[in-house]
């Protein structure tokens, strides 16, 4: 060993500009914009497969699998069509191919034809911009400007369920097995999609949550949709239950997306007493936290708190789930991109961007309908103190979303400031209701008040002209102002 005792001492020593833990999509993007025109070089450490939680286990094949069943689901509901069926091998190979059957080549092709290095290996920090990469031969990676850590975030388990050996997030999208019974435990967007394709896929869904309803923290009428919908495709809900005990016989991890082991036995206190009851798996899915165990944080005389309250070194950051942010890959490659941006002007000498003050995280869930929803609730926008103005409106209110089923359920909601006429915030639950947020994402970035905003047109019948209706039920003084 070397003199600091970490480093074997037949490690190769690589000195780059940029070392990036985690090759997920959100350390893809800082490596790349990073280095990108500059001569600056970095370094991708990744333990598992390059291109992360989303491209194997996440948005990729969740959502590769609920398309096709909101298609079919679609045709059901749509004059001139004999309604489709889901095919359930057909769905799980469309998976596999999206997953790549989990086999990352293409995404290392990608690293090297971007110029960026890809070590293998767990990455522990041993110093000021030190990183020992303890793969299949030692690395000791030194970085000249920054250390980014990206390594995403793993489920949070309560010890209710340590020894039943559970059914994760990975499970539910991976699944080979598919269990003839399977209870949910949580009722957020993990719990909402899994529950909306292991019913398509015939499996007998009963969902447990601890809370008055589902999607905490959206618009009470998104729970309220979803719990319809749920309920419609034969999943039962449990609201205000709490599991008070976990069992199996012979629990063990069998595989990727395989049943593990005997029947499950839960116990629960919820509305009506106490129960008990079985099922074939069980997936549980009560949140998540940022991976940050094992990176040799203690080195740096630092603690996960540290990197997530952002209490860190000038050449140390996080970013994407690692930095206890929105967990959601869209809003983690932004900030991958702006970070890779800053650090290359850094560099460089060259002056930094300057960054929008109000970024909203815009945030979608695949259900069936679509929740689509960004920037503050309208409980959110009166707790922050402003003055509001709501227009809601069911989402058939226009040709356009009208024409998507004949069933075109679902809400559509804005939330402006009454003072101002800026937008504060847009929740749309209804089919394909994530083609609809952009705008006011934009908007709310661009401090567009709505009077602007309704001058921009929208094509007939597309579903975008229901921006229209919404804008029209706000009140006239913000709609059309007077001139000063």
């Amino acid at each position: 060993m070397s003199a600091n005792n970490l480093v074997p001492d037949n490690a190769e020593t690589v000195t780059t500009d940029v070392i990036v833990l985690g090759g997920g999509p959100v350390g893809e993007n800082a490596a790349q914009y990073a280095t990108e025109d500059s001569g600056l070089e970095a370094v991708i450490v990744e333990e598992e497969l390059l291109g992360g939680e989303c491209s194997y286990y996440a948005c990729i094949p969740s959502k590769t699998m609920l398309r096709p069943i909101e298609l079919a689901h679609a045709t059901q509901h749509l004059d001139g069509l004999t309604g489709a069926t889901v095919d359930r091998r057909a769905l799980l190979n469309r998976r596999d191919e999206w997953v790549s059957h989990y086999d990352d080549t293409g995404q290392v092709e990608w690293a090297q034809a971007a110029g960026l290095r890809v070590e293998r290996g767990h990455a522990q920090l041993i110093g000021e911009r030190q990183v020992l990469v303890n793969g299949p031969k030692p690395v000791l990676v030194q970085a000249r400007q920054a250390v980014i850590i990206a390594t995403g975030s793993q489920p949070s388990v309560p010890s209710t369920f340590a020894d039943v050996s559970p059914w994760s997030s990975r499970d539910a999208t991976g699944v080979q097995e598919v269990p003839e019974s399977l209870i949910i435990v949580g009722g957020g967007v993990v719990a909402v999609e899994a529950a909306t394709w292991m019913a398509a896929l015939g499996t007998r869904v009963r969902m447990l949550v601890r809370g008055d309803g589902l999607l905490a923290g959206h618009e009470p009428f998104a729970g309220q949709h979803i719990t319809e919908a749920l309920d419609r495709a034969g999943v039962r809900i449990d609201l205000r239950t709490e599991v008070t005990d976990c069992s199996r016989q012979s629990g063990e991890d069998t595989g990727l997306g395989r049943i593990h082991g005997g029947e499950v036995t839960i116990q629960t206190n919820g509305p009506d007493g106490e129960s008990a009851f079985e099922a074939d798996e069980i997936l549980v899915a009560t949140g998540r936290k940022p991976r940050l165990d094992d990176l040799g944080l203690e080195s740096l005389g630092l603690t996960s708190n540290d990197i997530t309250a952002g209490t860190m070194p000038e050449w140390l950051y996080a970013i994407g789930d690692a930095s206890g942010e929105a967990p959601v890959t869209h809003w983690g490659k932004y900030r991958a991109r702006v970070l890779g941006a800053q650090i290359r002007s850094r560099a460089l000498g060259e002056e930094a961007e300057e960054i929008p003050g109000n970024v909203p995280v815009p945030q979608v869930v695949y259900s069936d309908p679509q929740v689509a929803s960004v920037g503050m609730t309208e409980a959110e926008a009166r707790k922050g103190g402003h003055q509001v103005e709501v227009s809601h409106l069911p989402f058939a209110s226009s040709a356009g979303t009208s024409l998507l089923r004949d069933d075109a359920d679902g809400t559509a909601q804005i939330v402006v400031d009454a003072r101002t006429g800026l937008l504060l915030g847009a929740t749309f639950v209804g089919p394909e209701a994530a083609e609809l947020i952009h705008p006011a994402t934009v908007a709310i970035v661009g401090d567009l008040p709505v009077h602007v905003l309704r001058h921009a047109v929208p094509s007939f019948p597309a579903a975008s002209e229901l921006w229209l209706p919404l804008l029209e039920g706000l009140p006239r003084r913000l709609r059309i102002p007077l001139p000063t």
